[in-house]
């Protein structure tokens, strides 16, 4: 294999089955007042200031830690494709890019979500400073309990 192309070393990557429809889980992922209440890892909440979510369009939120800290975050849409597929760019500092995909099964969701990171190192970083595998398996679980609510 191309070394190039090789980049299991830079991805983070988590699926999952959800029960709820396609249509729901889209719903929550695409519409603020949703995705303020869910997104993150335990204990974090979030303020979105802009969310277009459209080819090009931008999302900028902050998240706040459990202890008070505030992450500024600011994506760019790359690809949106309605119940089947997002494609964000993370701009702000640690760059990535975040594929996510929606396949319907019935009246449940596989959510296959990869992150894709600049190097090898830098995912190493995300891993040990911000505990970023976690977190992401936190985020999932919220998501899943957020949608037995909805």
């Amino acid at each position: 294999m191309n070394q190039q192309n090789h980049t299991t070393n830079r991805e983070l990557v988590i699926t999952r089955l959800l029960n709820a429809p396609v249509e729901l889980v889209w719903e929550v992922f695409t519409n603020p007042e949703h995705i303020k209440n869910w997104w993150g890892p335990n204990g974090f909440t979030n303020t979105i200031d802009t969310m277009e979510v459209k080819p090009g369009g931008i999302w900028e939120f902050v998240m706040h830690g459990p202890d008070g800290t505030d992450y500024k975050n600011k994506n760019t849409f790359k690809e949106v494709v309605k119940h089947q597929r997002i494609v964000f760019e993370h701009v702000s500092t640690p760059k990535h890019t975040t594929t996510i995909t929606f396949t319907a099964k019935n009246k449940q969701t596989t959510l296959h979500w990869h992150m894709l990171f600049e190097s090898a190192e830098q995912l190493e970083q995300v891993i040990k400073v911000f505990k970023a595998d976690e977190g992401l398996k936190q985020n999932i679980t919220r998501l899943e309990d957020y949608l037995t609510k909805h």
